[in-house]
């Protein structure tokens, strides 16, 4: 009852102060005086870059002379709550947290996590969030892995032994965590608020109140989460399995309903009753309809929710898809890493391509921008037609309305020249 009362508190709070900053009817400023700010998390380039998390001006893609914020010298993965008033980055060079009020401009503090992370997530107001650790090893349990409870208002780290903890997906609340692990065929189900700091190996015993372990998946690596409905993603033979596939999980009764069958599945995002799924098969993997020198590609299958159908299905770039954004115009940036990548961006002669792709709703068409490199971040904007992407350690900015990257100071792509890797990108202003 506590946590509920925080949490309703610092929610209102949030809203409060961000609708004031997203919308500026007081006349409030950030310390930086932006009215629409962009954080890119940026490491450090010998000689010329302390690393930190870059501020930047999302109105005109301008770096302003605002100093960084601390975040380590090799930040990378971002973590954004729902109300925006904390961000948070991981430092590869520490296993750090480190989080920042983008109200004030100024570092809460950081938390040293049990080892690296591609996951984490925070899903409410208050300055609590959680990471998967792969490789975490914990006293009193016999495998490794855990998902580590990071609470800022306190600096207290709590861990919940999970074996082979990979990705950490959180409902609204953050009540219920769904966690995935490599190479198993369970999701694990955490409700954080009751386990026991400041080790948790509960999973060593479950069921009980804090672990359910839940079998029945082909692979799972990851889940859309609406209302009471999590919508996992079985990456079956990709990642070792049998059939790919979205299993329809209920949250209430931790059961699966229905699973519907796709091409292959590691990411996805949902719109309306739609669900877009993102991945590469080991078999499906012709690039048919595209003139390219790639042998593999990926496959974005469309399904319909209402019926449990795939309805349509569109040839992307491969790789293990793990970043999707939606525009305000309908269409659908897809990231991955480790793609096939062809030509060089620095040396655009012939076929340039990389790790993203561009899907159109309306027609189902699909564009190949001429970049290299893994997607690390997407950030799209709503007051604005462009599209943040961090590829290949640069930040590109695209027009969405002509498929085209913006500020040609870097032919043929749009780039803000940021010194130092861009790790992702999140919008921290409402706009």
């Amino acid at each position: 009852m506590k946590r509920r009362i925080l949490v309703l508190v610092a929610m209102l709070w949030a809203g409060v102060t961000l609708i004031s900053c997203g919308g500026y009817n007081s006349g409030y400023k950030p310390p930086s005086g932006l009215r629409e700010r962009v954080l890119a998390s940026q490491g450090v380039t010998a000689g010329f870059s302390t690393g930190g998390l870059q501020i930047i001006d999302g109105y005109n893609d301008t770096i302003p002379r605002v100093a960084p914020l601390g975040a380590g010298s090799s930040p990378g993965l971002m973590a954004i709550t729902p109300t925006r008033n904390i961000a948070a980055a991981f430092d590869a060079s520490s296993n750090n947290v480190y989080a920042v009020d983008t109200v004030k401009e100024s570092a809460i503090g950081n938390v040293r996590i049990a080892g690296p992370t591609t996951s984490m997530v925070f899903p409410t107001a208050i300055g609590i969030g959680y990471a998967a650790v792969p490789t975490a090893t914990v006293n009193g349990f016999s495998f490794i892995g855990a998902i580590d409870v990071m609470n800022f208002s306190t600096g207290v780290l709590t861990t919940i032994a999970v074996s082979n903890a990979q990705t950490v997906v959180s409902n609204a609340t953050g009540t219920q965590l769904l966690v995935f692990s490599n190479d198993s065929n369970s999701v694990t189900v955490l409700v954080p608020d009751v386990a026991v700091p400041p080790v948790d190996v509960s999973c060593s015993t479950a069921p009980n109140a804090v672990c359910t372990v839940v079998p029945g998946f082909d692979r799972p690596v990851n889940a859309v989460v609406s209302g009471s409905t999590a919508y996992v993603l079985n990456c079956g033979p990709q990642c070792g399995g049998v059939q790919a596939s979205v299993a329809v999980f209920d949250l209430n009764s931790l059961t699966i309903t229905s699973t519907i069958p796709v091409d292959a599945a590691t990411m996805a995002i949902l719109n309306g009753s739609t669900l877009y799924v993102a991945g590469t098969s080991p078999t499906k993997n012709a690039c048919t309809g595209e003139t390219t020198a790639a042998t593999i590609c990926g496959r974005l299958d469309v399904v319909d929710l209402g019926s449990g159908t795939v309805t349509g299905s569109a040839v992307i770039t491969d790789g293990y898809h793990d970043r999707m954004d939606m525009t305000t115009n309908n269409q659908i940036f897809i990231g991955s890493h480790d793609c096939t990548n062809i030509g060089n961006v620095n040396n655009p002669v012939g076929e340039v391509r990389g790790c993203l792709t561009i899907f159109k709703i309306a027609d189902g068409s699909v564009v190949i921008p001429p970049d290299n490199g893994n997607v690390n971040g997407l950030q799209g904007f709503v007051s604005r037609t462009v599209e943040y992407v961090a590829q290949g350690g640069n930040l590109r900015v695209y027009d969405i309305t002509k498929d085209i990257l913006l500020i040609n100071d870097f032919l043929p792509e749009g780039n803000i020249n940021i010194v130092g890797y861009v790790g992702d990108v999140k919008a921290i202003d409402f706009f």
